[in-house]
């Protein structure tokens, strides 16, 4: 976790943060009009597992959580907001209103039960969680098992916008990932957020200056687990399908791989993780190349030359120079 703490932590100069800004804002426009000449499938496959990233990045990067069962949360918010909108014939706002809110009441549970531990011991916890969460969707009935929930209808947004047209659905997509980034940028730099950051370079003096330790964890858990299950349920959306592959222990270990690869503790970094890992997997699957050994051989090499990942070290080496 040094590679954590020392990214997140360093001061940065006033021109780097402007730099982050205008570069923010070069990205935003390069989004805005990439489904121009991109196909609008893929960039917001992107999205939804770059929030996801970005959610989870609030937890190990800013408290120092390490969360091996974020699945469940990515996973069952698609499982709910797919069955509401299905099932129940709900508009698309409230199937991932209902999808955000079973993960968040997911999370608290989990959670509450993880948090009394640190380490790999909080870990093993999530894990466990997650794959007993897992196993109630393989045999719950409203989830069809292995087959999942198929042809979710995508509705019309506030019954207006019609989610069936690619680049409506696309724009509706990036509104919810730019709002969601947004929501952790405002959280990590909250009052709030500077507390979680003290917990995570010294929780026993955090401890000693009266701060419940537990509820703030607590809290940051439940709000990245809101944060995934708004990317799982803008996923299900997208692909109008919710199945087993979103809550398995798999996935867990992707957007972790994702968070490394990009940069621990910085806002880019899961961003830039995600969209490396999912073209990786879209382009190459085609040609035959084993994915998963090649993004393995990245991963070694991000390790090796990269302590901080790909963001991380660009930052470092950045204010470097600034200073």
């Amino acid at each position: 976790m040094a590679g954590v703490t020392d990214t997140a932590a360093e001061s940065r100069p006033p021109g780097l943060a402007r730099l982050g800004f205008w570069m923010a804002l070069v990205a935003l426009a390069l989004l805005v009009v990439a489904p121009f000449a991109i196909y609008p499938v893929f960039l917001m496959k992107i999205l939804c597992f770059a929030l996801f990233a970005c959610a989870f990045n609030l937890l190990v990067g800013y408290v120092g959580l390490l969360s091996f069962g974020h699945a469940a949360f990515f996973g069952g918010a698609a499982y709910f907001t797919a069955h509401s909108v299905k099932v129940w014939g709900l508009t698309p706002e409230i199937g991932l209103l209902i999808g955000v809110a079973g993960a968040a009441g997911l999370g608290l549970v989990v959670g509450f039960l993880a948090i009394r531990r640190q380490g790999i011991y909080f870990s093993m916890i999530t894990l466990a969680l997650s794959q007993m969460f897992f196993f109630v969707c393989l045999q719950a009935p409203f989830t069809h098992g292995e087959d999942g929930i198929q042809g979710v209808p995508r509705g019309r947004l506030f019954g207006i916008v019609s989610l069936d047209d690619p680049l409506a659905m696309y724009f509706t997509v990036l509104v919810i990932f730019v709002a969601g980034v947004l929501a952790i940028w405002r959280i990590v730099n909250s009052p709030f957020g500077n507390i979680l950051k003290a917990i995570r370079e010294n929780e026993p003096r955090a401890i000693s200056l009266g701060y419940r330790v537990d509820r703030y964890k607590l809290g940051a858990f439940v709000m990245s687990a809101a944060l995934a299950g708004l990317a799982g349920g803008t996923k299900a959306l997208v692909f109008q399908l919710a199945t087993l592959t979103d809550v398995q222990w798999q996935m867990s270990g992707e957007v972790i791989l994702m968070t490394l690869l990009g940069g621990i503790g910085t806002m880019a970094g899961p961003v830039v993780g995600a969209a490396l890992v999912v073209t990786l997997q879209n382009y190459l699957s085609a040609v035959g190349i084993p994915v998963n050994v090649l993004i393995g051989a990245i991963f070694i090499v991000c390790v090796l030359l990269f302590r901080r990942g790909i963001v991380g070290e660009a930052v470092h080496l950045l204010s470097r120079r600034a200073r």
